[in-house]
């Protein structure tokens, strides 16, 4: 059960509401968001919902069945919009789409792939400063100072940042020079991590684990919201199965089973979903029409030269081509669900 709790409540009447649920033999778990309070009563026993919803103090109130409750579509019915500021927002009814690169490199680089994002109407530039690699003798990214950079060269153009956080201690410093923290695949159940991003008002994108299910990526961004921070955003990037054609295997099931479960945004990430660049441009668009809210892919000016994930990373023209096709593919979506 979810309760809503009026703003500003006095503390008698909900100490009242409180008791009441837990003379029912329910478990009360107190969440603050930036935009709201709520009440997570987890029981067994039956009762009628009216004899809560009629209480003053409560504003609204829900049965949700999921044991993922706050990210659940069940009682949050409209899709949730996150706002970066400037004009930029992703959520349903518009594609967002975010490319860069792999890695940041140098400061050149940086400059040559912010020019080619504003070419083409991209506002959002993922990079990775930190890096998970599966081997330490790879290049792991340039640190903070790397970011800082970054962050300067993006603000000067109007570019929002979207990049990876891998451990708690990272959080604060990074926290002046990132519009997304962004949790990777071998991070998302990482709890330690999840709740600290809870407690901060920026927002969070979670890639779906390796080998991990759709309930357990609700359940991972549940920590998060449950943690304070609504701001979440749902990535698909491939799983790991038996097939080794191909990097990872792009689950665009997870698309719509998303948008059923969740109010969140749901974004897909090509690159990483099937690893070869041959490919990402009709996965992308596969995943447009299959209802993603967004498209994060890897691109560099000189993919064969990049640091990390070359073989999986479009070169200017190829980027080019894509964001077109993109926008196009989302404009014929959305006259087809007008036309139903």
């Amino acid at each position: 059960m979810i309760i809503q709790l009026e703003k500003d409540i006095p503390s008698e009447q909900k100490k009242s509401i409180i008791q009441q649920i837990k003379d029912i033999q329910y478990k009360i778990t107190e969440v603050h968001t930036q935009y709201a309070d709520y009440l997570i009563a987890i029981g067994k026993n039956d009762f009628d919902i009216r004899r809560f919803g009629n209480l003053p103090g409560i504003k609204d109130i829900h049965i949700v069945s999921d044991t993922f409750k706050l990210v659940s579509r069940k009682w949050k019915v409209k899709p949730t919009t996150i706002d970066l500021g400037d004009g930029i927002t992703i959520g349903e009814g518009q594609l967002a789409i975010m490319a860069g690169p792999c890695s940041i490199e140098s400061e050149a680089q940086v400059n040559s792939i912010v020019t080619h994002l504003k070419e083409n109407g991209v506002r959002i530039m993922r990079g990775g400063v930190f890096k998970p690699r599966s081997s330490p003798y790879t290049f792991r990214g340039m640190g903070i100072e790397g970011l800082e950079m970054f962050y300067k060269i993006c603000q000067e153009n109007g570019i929002k940042i979207i990049t990876e956080v891998m451990q708690v201690s990272q959080i604060e410093p990074m926290y002046p020079y990132v519009d997304v923290f962004q949790v990777g695949a071998r991070n998302t159940q990482n709890f330690n991590l999840l709740d600290e991003l809870g407690k901060i008002d920026k927002p969070v994108m979670i890639k779906r684990g390796i080998s991990g299910t759709i309930d357990e990526l609700l359940q991972s961004a549940e920590y998060v919201f449950s943690g304070g921070n609504e701001k979440i955003l749902l990535c698909e990037r491939g799983i790991r199965t038996y097939e080794t054609a191909s990097r990872n295997t792009l689950d665009l099931n997870a698309v719509p089973l998303l948008k059923e479960k969740t109010h969140l945004p749901v974004i897909v990430d090509p690159s990483h979903g099937i690893g070869l660049r041959a490919y990402i441009e009709p996965m992308a668009l596969a995943a447009v029409m299959a209802g993603a809210d967004g498209i994060i892919y890897e691109a560099h000016e000189k993919p064969e030269e990049a640091a990390s994930d070359g073989q999986q990373t479009l070169n200017f023209a190829e980027s080019r081509a894509l964001v077109k096709k993109l926008n196009r593919t989302f404009a014929l979506k959305q006259e087809m669900k007008m036309e139903v």
